[in-house]
């Protein structure tokens, strides 16, 4: 058959094709970078030596890295815990019960989504730190000049990491609970059972699957975390293997090939990780009910225990959302840290607010973390809305870019961040440093989620719709953009607006990839705490937080009008 023939047979082949060839360009060399830093040798000019196992005899004869694996993985495994206690029970009892306060747990999602986790960990660090208010209670009610909790801590890591997630735990979790059928538990509680008996026997069995992969999502994203780590463990002495990749890195001279070495094991980790996070999602319809398209489950009632419920939700705005921002106003209104004490507030000044709006380099910050994420959600989108749509209408080339798209998944931030950088100082091309890498970073990093919700999507939509239009004498092109496009128009929507979210917030590659000239906001971020400038921290902060909560509500809109997205899926 000739080259015309099977153009003429299969007209999707030459997008597959060139398609391939994008995806290929994008992931496959950081993966062969890292692996090559892993076993070779540097010479003294940069470039690559003989090959080499030192650096992983080395790794593995250092006593250390038990240590830094087990740290990790004990911190990952507590944190996952706290997410899901605090999110996966405020869950349901916002969806399945009529507990009062439910829009103060939306609020708290909201504002959280459009907060930088940096942020977020400065005014946890404030509020359980020396000369915060439960560590100043403390000492001021016994007298006892020691502290009561030590934040600089394993379980302080712990503690604020778990945090960090139940937000977004909550938000996935609330829409399998929003989605799936109520009539079993309504018939057990009709049959006698209390209010913990069906909640442990229906609820948690029938959302068994979506709890157990969101359990596993969120432990490989807290094994990969780097906020926290560096900001809490660096200073506490806790050790980690991504603080030891970052470590390696940053230390003079650089060990690039140990660092290598330390993110191919960390990569191999979560690459098993995914492997049976993968096996879960894929067998998760096995647990589905099946409803009528109008059915609307009634609130469970709990009785006496609904105002305990309304307590609950009360008490995660409190932790979650009203004790951090009131820790970075009063923060950013003191020139310099006290207590929350009373006879401070005559010091109460706006300098730092002025200082943030008055300097055109903050203006810069915005601007550049604007154009990083918006171009990397919008090429990312782009990308994954043709691969999602060739994979799951199963055309030829499909699999190869489904398997090309999700593969950034095994790559933790703090990994592609030393792979991009190890790639950018090797091409003769002159970008590293510049918020171009940043952007195709973030391209690489965030395609598998968009491509979560444009192949949820399109399974979606009938293929009827695009025979008819192929019927009809439509091209491919035109199949796509009159029929496809606007019918996955919602998912497209969400997808863009989380990969904007998450890139905004995102310090773990920004921070090894940012040159002078090409700073984005979270990396400004880190670099004001490490030099002390909380008040100027938390003024740009909660500024930043404002333009993002827009951003962040508009996602949650989108996403309830679908029913919760394609996350996890």
């Amino acid at each position: 058959m000739s080259a015309t023939a099977r153009l003429a047979k299969n007209p999707f082949l030459p997008l597959a094709l060139g398609l391939i060839l994008v995806l290929a360009a994008l992931v496959l060399p950081p993966v062969w970078m890292l692996i090559r830093g892993s076993l070779t040798l540097a010479n003294p000019d940069g470039s690559s030596g003989a090959w080499t196992l030192e650096h992983f005899t080395r790794l593995f004869a250092d006593q250390t890295l038990l240590t830094s694996t087990a740290n990790s993985v004990l911190f990952a495994v507590s944190a996952t815990l706290v997410s899901l206690l605090f999110g996966g029970i405020l869950a349901w009892v916002v969806e399945r019960t009529n507990a009062p306060l439910k829009p103060l747990a939306y609020l708290t999602t909201i504002v959280s989504l459009g907060t930088p986790y940096i942020l977020y960990v400065s005014a946890w660090l404030y509020l359980f730190g020396r000369n915060g208010p439960f560590n100043d209670a403390y000492r001021s009610i016994t007298g006892n000049t020691d502290m009561l909790f030590n934040v600089f801590s394993l379980w302080g890591m712990v503690l604020v990491e778990g945090f960090l997630w139940s937000p977004l735990v909550f938000l996935m979790l609330s829409a399998n609970f929003r989605a799936a059928n109520a009539e079993m538990e309504e018939a057990a509680r009709m049959s006698g059972a209390s209010v913990f008996a069906t909640i442990w026997r229906i609820s948690i069995k029938l959302a068994g699957p979506a709890i157990l992969a969101m359990a596993l999502f969120v432990f490989i994203r807290n094994l990969e975390s780097f906020d926290v780590p560096v900001l809490i463990g660096m200073p506490g002495h806790v050790r980690l293997l991504t603080t030891d990749i970052y470590t390696s890195v940053t230390q003079t001279p650089p060990q690039m090939g140990h660092a290598s070495a330390f993110a191919v094991l960390m990569l191999a980790m979560v690459a098993v990780l995914l492997y049976f996070y993968g096996r879960i999602t894929r067998h998760a319809e096995r647990y589905a009910s099946v409803t009528g398209k109008g059915y609307r489950p009634r609130p469970f009632n709990l009785g006496r225990w609904r105002w305990a419920a309304g307590g609950l939700i009360g008490f995660n705005f409190v932790i979650i959302l009203l004790l951090p921002l009131l820790a970075l106003v009063w923060t950013s209104l003191l020139p310099f840290v006290r207590p929350m004490r009373l006879k401070f507030l005559p010091l109460l000044t706006t300098k730092h607010f002025a200082v943030v709006l008055g300097s055109p380099p903050f203006l810069q910050l915005g601007i550049n973390t604007l154009i990083v994420a918006a171009g990397a959600a919008t090429i990312a989108v782009l990308l994954t809305l043709l691969a999602g749509w060739l994979a799951a209408r199963r055309r030829p080339g499909g699999g190869v870019l489904d398997q090309l798209a999700t593969m950034p998944l095994v790559f933790p931030g703090i990994v592609l961040g030393l792979a991009m950088m190890e790639l950018a100082l090797a091409l003769p091309v002159p970008i590293y440093g510049t918020l171009w890498l940043i952007c195709i970073a973030y391209v690489v990093r965030y395609m598998p989620y968009g491509l979560r919700y444009s192949y949820a999507g399109v399974l979606q939509i009938h293929r009827e719709l695009e025979e008819a239009a192929g019927v009809a004498g439509a091209t491919v092109a035109q199949r796509l953009r009159f029929v496809v496009a606007p019918l996955l128009s919602p998912a497209i929507v969400s997808a863009w607006l989380f990969i904007f979210l998450i890139a905004s917030k995102e310090l773990s590659m920004a921070i090894l990839l940012a040159g002078p000239t090409s700073q984005v906001m979270s990396v400004a971020m880190f670099e004001m705490w490490t030099n002390g400038q909380g008040g100027e921290l938390s003024a740009l902060g909660l500024i930043w937080t404002l333009l993002m909560t827009v951003g962040a509500s508009l996602f949650y809109l989108t996403l309830r009008r679908q029913g919760g997205g394609a996350f996890g899926h």
